[in-house]
């Protein structure tokens, strides 16, 4: 397994205190319908930034606009999956303040879990925990202005027309931006001090998750794949120098839709120089890749998920003993009464 070139950079078990092991994600994310990447309500314009369109020659003097896929956009959805399983195979914890089941958004994770150990908690009123998966935002390739369009939204009445049955406009009409279908996201995503089974459920997210972006129910198909994986001692270059590199590599004048193959091409051209550069210790080849890749869809599968995902959540259980009795104890020690000298 390819997964065993990684072991310089990954923790044999789940430790408390970090020691500076980073293993790198290069993600292209890739959008197959619509999608609608906003942090404000209806009608909003898509999240953008200015920024140097490449890093060298004129490129690093032009200044673009370009879409921006949130860390909140990529994780989210990412870790509802992971929890969907944990959830399927009765994984998630009750919550020892209230009795409720582990859940997102409601000030009282269990602290049990796979998703609490990895993606992090902060408990109100005590308990907490750092995430060990950083992201960053990831930005498109092209200008905003080439991948966004405008649809226009409206809702007609039974009668097939825009007026009611007594010549009342209907107000349902609305003009949105869209982020078009074949839209390349480049990302990348660090891990810090995780063991290999973490990876592997890392991964798992990442290449299972296919909707994201608002109204995913109706939109936000993307398809995830990985490029590349670094072992260091540091975090590598971010997303945003990772796309301006590519855009420096990429022939001009770029059209959207960019071919993706080419586009492939050129990302492993910029992620291959980061070998040997700021305590690259690792990095897998083409085949090491694919091969951790099958690796992750085998202990994802159906014959081997449950015993995966149960020997993932074993390996907490040291830790969430002493967790557990610490609390107990606190408890304790609040309801005991206390004898006092009259």
């Amino acid at each position: 397994m390819s997964i065993s070139k990684l072991s310089t950079v990954l923790a044999a078990s789940y430790e408390n205190f970090p020691k500076g092991r980073f293993i790198t994600l290069v993600v292209l994310r890739t959008t197959h319908s619509e999608t609608i990447f906003r942090t404000e309500g209806s009608g909003e314009p898509m999240c953008s930034e200015f920024v140097q369109a490449g890093l060298e020659g004129e490129n690093q003097k032009t200044i673009i606009q370009r879409l921006v896929m949130t860390k909140r956009k990529q994780v989210a959805p990412e870790r509802r999956y992971g929890r969907e399983h944990l959830r399927a195979h009765e994984l998630l914890y009750t919550n020892i303040k209230d009795g409720s089941l582990c859940s997102l958004n409601t000030n009282a994770p269990c602290e049990m879990c796979v998703d609490c150990f990895l993606y992090g908690f902060a408990a109100g009123g005590g308990g907490a925990q750092k995430s060990r998966i950083w992201t960053e935002d990831a930005f498109s390739i092209l200008p905003a202005s080439d991948v966004v369009g405008d649809r226009t939204i409206n809702a007609i009445y039974e009668n097939g027309t825009m007026r009611d049955e007594k010549g009342n406009a209907s107000t349902a009409l609305n003009t949105s931006e869209y982020i078009k279908p074949g839209v390349h996201f480049l990302d990348v995503v660090t891990l810090k001090d995780v063991t290999a089974d973490e990876l592997r459920y890392i991964i798992g997210n990442i290449l299972f998750t296919s909707r994201y972006g608002a109204v995913s129910s109706r939109v936000g198909r993307m398809e995830n794949e990985i490029l590349g994986v670094f072992g260091s001692i540091t975090e590598l270059p971010s997303s945003l120098e990772l796309v301006q590199a590519t855009y420096d590599v990429l022939g001009k004048p770029l059209e959207h839709p960019l071919n993706i193959n080419q586009l492939i091409t050129a990302s492993k051209q910029v992620i291959a120089n980061w070998k040997n550069k700021r305590g690259v210790s690792v990095q897998l080849s083409e085949e090491e890749l694919a091969n951790l890749l099958t690796d992750v869809e085998t202990n994802w599968s159906e014959a081997e998920r449950d015993n995966f995902l149960k020997r993932l959540t074993q390996s907490y259980e040291p830790f969430r003993h002493v967790a557990t009795e610490k609390k107990k104890a606190k408890a304790k020690g609040k309801n005991t009464p206390v004898e006092v000298e009259s």
